[in-house]
């Protein structure tokens, strides 16, 4: 294991978000030693919400700015005001059906974005860059196998397509301008917080509200599930210990498929509250697959077991159970995202 990089001042882009905000929220109350600036920045679109970090809003090292990662000259009047010597670049439009719907979004904020970002990075040669991507890049699976860091780039829609195309600019960066950069690839994440037009929400939030549970296709779509504070840590380690021009794919070896991930949480959720679990199997509708629907994802962290340390510490059954009680006990939090996000999707499956 390498030398701890020194990480003091912090900007974190897309900080609003769902797994932006679990990592401003797992460093300003779990890392010990970081003393330094969080400077969160998010344009606060539909899936950014600073609701979700009520908890340490008041806290004196973090900061809030509104702004596009597309503003390249407000970026770096932000790493230059805030002395930033590390970025942790999480923004990116993410919904896969959304993607498909309007790709050209997709192609502003995370290609486009990412490349501004770099560009403002590049006049700062002591900061560190970390990129936030995806296991979707790597396209589909079969039955069997999983990705490693050397598995081939093959992303099957605009959205996987686009972090595809923003981890090449990253590496093209560290390779040609020597700019200090790690790529990181999740698998699915869930958690407190999640945005409910996301699979693992809505269906506990329509399951608690009796609404249908809307399932693509047959339901044989597997994923491969990580707890988001897990994932939060895993990101905390790497900024600390990853190896620059490396690549870390961070999974939460907990496979599901969706029928069965469904079935999971109407059977928790019985339990919960005491009711015939078979009364909310009922409320299974499934609807037309959507257009290139990749068949599998498994994600292969050995690389950050051995180099870096790091194995998710929560199971997907306490996982699930933690997320459910979250979602039960901030009905408030809730009503909030609706009333804000008006365009909130109630009825997509994922």
């Amino acid at each position: 294991m390498q030398n701890k990089r020194s990480v003091k001042n912090i900007l974190i882009t897309g900080g609003a978000g769902f797994i932006g905000s679990a990592f401003i929220r797992y460093l300003l109350q779990k890392v010990d030693n970081f003393d330094g600036i969080c400077v969160n920045l998010d344009l606060l679109t539909y899936a950014g919400n600073l609701a979700n970090l009520r908890e340490v809003e008041k806290d004196d090292r973090y900061v809030f700015h509104k702004g596009n990662i597309c503003n390249q000259a407000m970026i770096e009047h932000l790493l230059f005001e805030h002395q930033i010597d590390t970025i942790i670049h999480f923004a990116a439009e993410s919904h896969v059906d959304n993607s498909i719907l309007t790709p050209e979004t997709f192609i502003d904020t995370n290609v486009k974005g990412t490349f501004y970002l770099l560009e403002a990075a590049k006049k700062f040669p002591n900061i560190h860059f970390h990129h936030v991507s995806t296991d979707e890049v790597y396209g589909c699976l079969n039955a069997t196998g999983m990705f490693t860091e050397e598995s081939p780039y093959a992303p099957n829609s605009p959205y996987s397509a686009s972090k595809a195309a923003s981890d090449h600019i990253v590496r093209a960066y560290n390779k040609t301008y020597k700019l200090s950069t790690c790529i990181s690839h999740c698998s699915n994440n869930y958690g407190p917080y999640h945005f409910p037009e996301k699979l693992v929400p809505l269906m506990i939030l329509n399951c608690l509200e009796r609404k249908p549970l809307p399932v693509y296709g047959e339901g044989k779509n597997v994923r491969d599930w990580l707890y988001v504070e897990d994932h939060a840590k895993a990101l905390w380690l790497l900024l600390e210990l990853g190896k620059s021009g490396e690549t870390y794919n961070i999974g939460g070896n907990e496979e599901w498929r969706n029928i069965d991930l469904v079935r999971k949480i109407t059977h928790t959720i019985a339990t919960m509250q005491n009711v015939n679990s078979q009364e909310l199997e009922k409320l299974i509708t499934f609807v037309p697959d959507r257009p290139g629907h990749d068949f599998r994802y498994a994600i292969d962290s050995t690389k950050m077991q051995k180099e870096i340390g790091w194995t998710p510490e929560h199971t997907f059954h306490n996982g699930l159970q933690m997320t459910i009680a979250w979602y039960m006990d901030n009905s408030q939090w809730l009503q909030e995202v609706k009333r804000q996000k008006p365009e909130v999707r109630s009825q997509k499956p994922e």
